[in-house]
């Protein structure tokens, strides 16, 4: 799975917060999974983007400023199943949690001319 950088802003410190996380495409978007390693509480970069959706990635190389909407329920179950085709081991982090892990697509946002 490939990697990209998530950059947020921390919604208790103000401060820019980085983190690595795996990725996959889905047209222009990036679609990551807030997982925790199956841990029955979102990882904190998740909370985070809900309280300020506007994020930079940076990824091979290059940064994008994008906006991060929490997947629906039929976006979800698609964007899952090509989730574990590509990393199965999130099968099992989602059988170790009682909560359903959102899925998160990143939204490259347009430069304003």
């Amino acid at each position: 799975m490939p990697i990209l950088l998530l950059t947020t802003i921390g919604r208790k410190s103000g401060k820019k917060l980085t983190r690595p996380v795996m990725y996959i495409k889905d047209g222009a978007n990036y679609v990551i999974a807030a997982s925790n390693a199956g841990l029955d509480r979102h990882p904190a970069w998740f909370l985070n983007l809900r309280s300020n959706p506007q994020v930079t990635i940076e990824v091979g190389g290059m940064k994008k400023t994008v906006m991060a909407v929490q997947a629906s329920p039929e976006e979800r179950e698609r964007l899952w199943s090509q989730w574990v085709a590509k990393a199965p081991f999130y099968g099992d982090y989602q059988k170790r949690t009682t909560r359903q892990i959102p899925m998160v697509i990143l939204r490259p946002v347009q430069a304003r001319s």
